[in-house]
Formats: structure tokens, C-alpha cells, sequence
């Protein structure tokens, strides 16, 4: 149902400004009802290793991969040709253009505070927007 943009995962995991709302919106939504790209994933493992937080990333993968029913999807190579098509009709990063391409093909909502999201057609929603009833 959602897909979970890196920077949400990133506020919890890292005690960010938002860290509240995306935690509670992490722990709010049956896991079975969230998914994760490969890209994210890497993407987390990078930035934590860099930071020095291995073990931070380590207990991610236990929560996020191993004991709960988060589904990861990944871009098959029809979905990266897209992602070039994507990225350049909406003016999107690589890995933002890689996010709107998963989220369309699995048919999920895009959760994430990223409002480059805003000009495309499938948009996103916020934690907070999804936490209101």
C-alpha cells in the first residue's frame, strides 16, 4: 500500500526534526502494508556505515527485512528505461525518478518529505497527512 521513501526511514533511524511522526507512522502501519526499494536500502546502508553507525543499519535489516513482512521491490530493466523517462519528464533525480517508478508499477502510494514529488502526477503523501484521520 505505501512505499517508504528513504528520508522517512532516515528521520527515525537517525533522531532527525521528524523523527516522531515518521516513527509513528512506521509503527502506525501494519508492516504487510509497507514496502522498501533496493535503492533505499543501499542507500540507508551507505549513509550509516558512513556515519559510522553499522550496527544501527545491522538491527535495520533484523526489523525492517528479517522480522517483519516490509516488501522490498526492486526496478527490473523495463523500470530503469522508465526511470529515464520519468526522471526527465518531472525534472526528478535519479533516485527520486527510481522511487516514482516502483511506486507506479506496484501500484503504491509514495510516502516521503520529498516535495520535489509534488510536480509529478502520482504526487506523495506525508506521515502527518496519512496520520490525520
Amino acid at each position: 500500500m505505501y512505499l517508504v521513501d528513504t528520508n522517512i526511514w532516515l528521520e527515525a533511524l537517525l533522531s532527525q526534526e521528524k523523527a516522531r511522526e515518521a516513527q509513528a507512522f512506521l509503527q502506525g502501519v501494519e508492516a504487510r502494508d509497507l514496502a522498501i526499494t533496493e535503492f533505499t536500502l543501499y542507500s540507508i546502508g551507505v549513509i550509516l556505515t558512513r556515519l559510522k553507525k553499522a550496527e544501527v543499519f545491522r538491527d535495520f535489516i533484523s526489523d525492517t527485512l528479517e522480522d517483519s513482512a516490509v516488501r522490498r521491490v526492486q526496478l527490473d530493466p523495463a523500470g530503469l528505461k522508465r526511470l529515464l523517462v520519468i526522471q526527465q519528464k518531472f525534472g526528478l533525480d535519479f533516485d527520486d525518478a527510481y522511487q516514482y517508478v516502483s511506486a507506479e508499477n506496484h501500484n503504491l502510494i509514495l510516502v516521503s518529505y520529498d516535495s520535489d514529488f509534488d510536480r509529478t502526477e502520482r504526487g506523495r503523501k506525508t506521515p502527518s497527512q496519512l496520520l490525520t484521520p
